[in-house]
């Protein structure tokens, strides 16, 4: 009887019976059953983002509804835009190809050339406010300032209102790019997702401003 006893605290000791089986789906459902660590994360960043996107939107079509409301006024005057914007959009769009390169080197484990295009994706984001301060200062230059008229005024705060949204992007890019190469591979890349997401966001909404303004002349 006392070897009966004995043998049945060894085995619950050893989890070979109900106690150690218990033990055994606790840690489980501490590790993947409750779900994984590392998914929660990734949906509240995906969810910050999005929502982030969201009111950036809004933010947005409420100075966009306001151009085209004031544009109907008598004394809106014609601008000229500046010819490097176009060169600036596509500086831009290279951009988003060089990303997803750099996002395709990620996903083969590839980590010189992730950081040989994430590096290309955020000089291009330099150069690209440099091509707008490049055009303020042109349309300055040809007499248009921020008071000049309500078409010069809604130029420099669409234009100057992305840049700052940019270079937002800007900063996510080189806060991706310092990272440590197992810090993102342990992260499965998140920041680089949530980064790229707001990037090519950057990068539509600027071909939709250019559009609205180019039509609203």
């Amino acid at each position: 009887m006392p070897g009966t006893v004995l043998t049945e605290e060894l085995e619950i000791s050893h989890g070979g019976t109900g106690g150690g089986a218990g033990d055994g789906r606790g840690d489980d459902s501490s590790g993947r059953g409750g779900g994984s660590p590392s998914e929660l994360p990734t949906r509240i960043y995906q969810t910050g983002v999005w929502l982030a996107l969201a009111a950036i939107v809004m933010f947005f079509m409420a100075l966009v509804s306001a151009y085209i409301v004031r544009k109907g006024l008598t004394d809106w005057r014609t601008l000229t835009l500046p010819k490097i914007l176009w060169l600036n959009t596509a500086v831009l769009i290279a951009s988003s190809i060089t990303l997803e390169r750099a996002r395709h080197a990620f996903t083969h484990d590839n980590e010189s050339g992730f950081r040989l295009w994430w590096s290309i994706t955020t000089a291009l984001g330099f150069c690209f406010l440099a091509g707008q301060y490049v055009a303020w200062r042109q349309l300055a230059a040809s007499g248009f300032y921020l008071a000049t008229n309500a078409s010069s005024s809604f130029f420099y705060v669409l234009t100057a209102a992305h840049a700052v949204h940019l270079l937002g992007g800007i900063a996510a890019l080189l806060y991706v790019l310092i990272r440590g190469w197992a810090h993102l591979r342990r992260r499965n890349g998140i920041g680089a997702e949530v980064a790229g997401v707001y990037w090519h966001f950057m990068d539509g909404l600027w071909v939709f401003l250019l559009l609205v303004l180019q039509m609203g002349r």
